[in-house]
């Protein structure tokens, strides 16, 4: 195993996006967020600048792609796609061209946010100089239950979320919108739920994106913050015993039935080996479905936590925190995915633990193979 670099993207600039169906208020949330006095140093990036409205805004146009708004907000649109233009952006703050302390990225309605963070890990020179912080996702409180159950999109932006903004709430009844509430928090637990009625409300930008998952003080990853993971082994066991969750699997019309979300937990020290070879076959065989992963894994190899995380077919090489967030030491790894069940990830595992020669890592990939998964 190489030397592990330190975890030190406490020192990278915060990237958040702002995704949602169309038509689910994201655009309208964007506006409000831009008059805010929060969104100051904040790079906004966006599809086209028509669609946001902001000639009110503008103090001054930089370039062709790029506008100073009042307020300090700096906005400007994807270029032939969102690396150039994040590359671009961090040049022209080096030569001070522009100020910006965070990025906002909205998406189009349609987007699948997945192959956009695997972008955000993926290529080294975001990697070196931006670090992912928070995903906002906007759901039509009228029509969601219809998208979710319509559009895979819809599904994926909502189970990637960090906080869902449920909107248009002043059209529909207190039982409909309890309904999408309890929907979305089968998939995703984790998120916390703004309601929202536009008309007569504001949602603050530091409650959306200025809750950092770092440590002020030991400038370290807040694994408890980050991972979550006591809150997805509370909701593994709240959906083994709920009987609406296993009436949603008598209903294969909703593209939600697929999200899989749960925590891998093991108390004895793995093999480094054991984990790449766990991670490859599930990368090879099923890498479209992991939507994300992360955790930390307590190795032979080292006395610290190493940090896992990934999207899809690609990971970030792994790092090290510099001690463990309490006396306890146990690999806690998250996963959201499509249609993967936790049973599956834990066998995988547990085979390839036990493996001793190739064969037997054959044997490992069979359990993904074997298992029955939507195209």
């Amino acid at each position: 195993m190489k030397p592990l670099a330190q975890e030190n993207s406490h020192n990278h600039l915060p990237i958040s996006m702002i995704t949602g169906f169309l038509g689910s208020g994201k655009t309208t949330l964007l506006n409000q967020l831009l008059h805010q006095p929060e969104m100051q140093h904040t790079l906004v990036i966006v599809n086209e600048f028509g669609e946001i409205g902001i000639d009110h805004l503008l103090i001054k146009a930089t370039t062709e792609e790029m506008m100073l708004l009042e307020g300090g907000c700096v906005c400007c649109s994807v270029r032939t796609d969102l690396v150039t233009t994040l590359e671009e952006a961090f040049h022209k703050r080096e030569r001070q061209e522009i100020e910006f302390k965070q990025i906002l990225v909205e998406t189009t309605g349609l987007a699948d946010p997945a192959p956009i963070l695997r972008t955000l890990i993926d290529d080294p020179f975001i990697t070196a100089h931006y670090r992912l912080e928070t995903l906002v996702t906007t759901v039509d409180a009228l029509y969601g239950e219809q998208q979710l159950d319509e559009y895979d999109e819809s599904v994926k932006q909502a189970a990637l979320a960090h906080h869902l903004i449920l909107t248009k709430i002043d059209l529909v009844d207190v039982a409909t919108l309890q309904a999408l509430k309890q929907r979305l928090y089968r998939f995703n637990p984790t998120a916390t739920l703004h309601e929202v009625n536009f008309k007569q409300d504001t949602l603050n930008a530091a409650k959306l994106f200025k809750t950092t998952h770092y440590n002020s003080q030991t400038e370290q990853l807040d694994i408890a913050r980050w991972l979550n993971a006591e809150t997805y082994i509370q909701h593994q066991q709240e959906t083994h015993d709920d009987p609406d969750h296993a009436h949603d699997k008598h209903q294969p019309h909703r593209h939600d039935r697929y999200i899989k979300t749960f925590c891998i937990e093991h108390n004895e020290p793995l093999h480094w080996l054991t984990l790449e070879r766990w991670i490859q076959q599930l990368t090879r065989l099923r890498g479209k479905d992991l939507l994300r992963v992360k955790g930390i894994a307590y190795t032979y190899e080292t006395d610290l936590p190493v940090i896992i995380q990934g999207v899809q077919h690609v990971f970030q090489p792994p790092s090290t925190l510099d001690a463990w967030p309490s006396e306890a030491r146990r690999s806690q790894i998250v996963f959201i995915t499509r249609n993967i069940e936790k049973t599956v990830v834990e066998r995988l595992l547990h085979t390839l633990i036990k493996s001793k020669t190739p064969i037997d890592v054959c044997q490992a990939a069979l359990i993904l193979i074997g298992q029955e998964h939507i195209q």
